[in-house]
């Protein structure tokens, strides 16, 4: 077999290379609702009055008695009271006589 030359022009070129290139991308997944779905959506649920003036203000999410996160945004007098918040609250502050059940 004979041998050509490397700097011949007329040798057949050389078998294709392939390369592979990896193309990373980076996704951002939006960043979930502050609130939750299921029972605590259907509840009116107790928090720091300064804090939910707060979040009126700035948009912060707020955090209730029960450990629910969002951002007050509904009027909780159309909702009952989250049942887990009114019993902690009941145990800081056990309701009085003829007091039983009102909320704030």
């Amino acid at each position: 077999m004979s041998q050509i030359p490397l700097d011949d022009p007329h040798a057949p070129a050389a078998a294709p290379s392939t390369t592979t290139a990896v193309l990373e991308r980076t996704q951002t997944v939006p960043v979930p609702e502050v609130q939750e779905p299921g029972d605590h959506e259907r509840f009116a649920h107790y928090a720091d009055k300064n804090k939910i003036m707060e979040s009126a203000l700035s948009g912060a999410p707020v955090v209730a008695l029960c450990g629910k996160v969002w951002v007050p945004g509904r009027d909780p007098k159309k909702f009952p009271v989250c049942p887990t918040c009114r019993e902690i609250l009941d145990e800081f502050f056990p309701p009085q006589d003829g007091d039983e059940g009102s909320s704030d």
